[in-house]
């Protein structure tokens, strides 16, 4: 048995909350096991002024910490699911996913009540391209603009007039106790989550059985299974953040519902479809899907971004 686990995590509040609920869950189980965080910035932490799309690359808030786990200096480390890439370093795994927190996206604003209520030529900050080209599509006379930053630096953002509502994560304001900023919860219908959203997961060595029996107890097979799927459609659509793609899966009966999304940065162009099956079937449920949304125009929308996907 492990004496020591040290975690590799970003400085972020929501990343440390993330890191501490990992920490606590390890010590429900194993009271006599230490565990410590090492706190180390990603080059998502470092670049603030310049929109996600823009920086390029994959794997913005996760490459340092994969480094610290490769070098041994950390022994886990536990990211938002939605910003790990497909294609992990030799020797290491998505040990573990735990239970879903709500996925959806939270509508914030200080004057109006919900997403609809907003005023032609309203101001609405987001930092995804994904929520961006939906929201888009939906309201056309509104006026997005790039917002980065934590959450709290958001929210101040928002507080100081600079936006007339702004979109967030649902998760992270729960898990940060600030549900009450929540306006209103945007509908399925209007705003498809991102691929993990609302999951955070555990990364560690793949020969590190010892680590591996410890954090083994924190996994969800519903949970797994969904995100199972949602990045099968990743992998199929050679996804990253220079293009809105989403993908939402929801289980009941023994069954999954993958629904996802390519669009172009405008919104113009729009491609929504589902894919169901069984539980057991939820990797080629997630490709079929792919296939489906490339068939139907995704192929093309992708290719225009330069994103190759055969």
């Amino acid at each position: 048995m492990k004496q020591t686990i040290r975690i590799a995590t970003r400085s972020s509040k929501l990343a440390l909350w993330q890191a501490e609920w990992v920490k606590e869950e390890i010590n429900k189980c194993f009271p006599e096991i230490k565990v410590e965080l090492k706190h180390i910035k990603t080059k998502g932490d470092k670049i603030l002024d310049t929109p996600l799309a823009k920086i390029g690359g994959k794997g913005l808030f996760v490459k340092e910490l994969e480094v610290s786990l490769l070098n041994r200096e950390t022994d886990i480390a536990v990211h938002s699911m939605k910003d790990v890439p497909t294609e992990l370093p030799e020797g290491l795994e998505i040990s573990v996913i735990t239970k879903r927190e709500t996925p959806w996206d939270a509508f914030v604003s200080n004057n109006y009540t919900d997403f609809e209520s907003l005023p032609a030529g309203a101001e609405v900050g987001t930092s995804s391209l994904r929520r961006m080209a939906q929201l888009r599509k939906a309201r056309p006379d509104l006026k997005f603009k790039t917002l980065r930053g934590n959450v709290n630096t958001r929210l101040d953002k928002l507080d100081k007039g600079e936006y007339d509502a702004i979109i967030l994560a649902a998760a992270g304001l729960i898990r940060l106790g600030m549900e009450h900023r929540i306006t209103r919860m945007l509908p399925f219908e209007l705003s498809i989550p991102a691929i993990g959203q609302g999951v955070v997961c555990i990364e560690s060595r793949v020969e590190d059985k010892a680590v591996l029996d410890v954090i083994s107890r924190l996994g969800d097979a519903e949970t797994e299974a969904n995100v199972k799927a949602e990045r099968a459609l990743l992998i199929r659509l050679n996804g990253g953040c220079q293009v809105p793609l989403a993908g939402h899966a929801v289980t009941a009966n023994g069954f999954i519902e993958l629904t996802g999304l390519v669009a172009s940065p405008e919104g113009d162009e729009y491609i929504k479809l589902s894919e169901k099956g069984p539980v057991t079937d939820a990797g080629l449920i997630g490709d079929k899907l792919g296939k489906r949304l490339l068939d139907n125009g995704g192929r093309e929308i992708l290719a225009a971004v330069g994103i190759k996907t055969d």
